[in-house]
């Protein structure tokens, strides 16, 4: 679910944002802001964000504020994430976070066309709502969670439909990194093109 009347050039539906690490993909390790809003309906059975998915539970935050939280991190990179962020119209927060300077990524499943000049977009495909093609063409970054082996052939078809630029990554979920890990690493060893992407954050215990 999503607020339906929403003035994205004011304000957005916001779960939590904070100062933290990136833990995980091409940026892991690298300081980000993080702005998660809320609203999603592509319900991913392994989310580990569901009381992300309906915004209504969640506080209308006016962009001026957030930019007034990311400005007292000074931080050079901020991460939008969701939830769906793609679900929205992000033109405005993006372009007042390029004024000052700041660069911008988001973290999206690739099922709404992207309205907003994002520098970095980091497509993260799920086998429960179909992408738009413009995120193929959008996508600096592939990451495919890998819940189960068969995941595999399933990233390899997505993979084949990217410039060949983009950086590609297997991520195992998880609850299941124990079982999963030592199949992705066979299966990068054998596919140069992959790396593995790891949540470190939650090796970090930080957000």
């Amino acid at each position: 679910m999503h607020f339906k009347n929403v003035d994205t050039t004011k304000e957005l539906p916001v779960m939590e944002n904070f100062y933290t690490i990136q833990g995980e993909g091409a940026h892991s390790g690298r300081a980000a802001y993080f702005i998660r809003l809320a609203g999603c309906d592509v319900g991913c059975v392994w989310c580990d964000v569901k009381e992300s998915w309906d915004s209504n539970e969640h506080p209308l935050v006016s962009i001026e504020n957030l930019l007034l939280q990311v400005e007292k991190s000074e931080t050079n990179f901020v991460v939008i994430t969701g939830g769906e962020p793609a679900m929205y119209d992000l033109t405005t927060i993006v372009n007042e976070l390029h004024i000052r300077k700041i660069e911008v990524a988001i973290e999206t499943s690739g099922c709404y066309e992207l309205n907003g000049a994002i520098d970095w977009y980091c497509f993260s495909p799920k086998k429960f709502k179909a992408p738009v093609e413009e995120a193929y063409q959008k996508a600096n970054e592939l990451k495919v969670v890998i819940f189960h082996p068969s995941d595999l052939a399933w990233a390899e078809e997505h993979a084949q439909k990217l410039n060949p630029d983009c950086k590609l990554h297997l991520q195992p979920e998880w609850s299941k990194q124990d079982k999963l890990l030592p199949l992705i690493i066979d299966y990068v060893k054998s596919n140069k093109k992959w790396r593995i992407s790891l949540q470190t954050h939650k090796f970090m215990q930080i957000p």
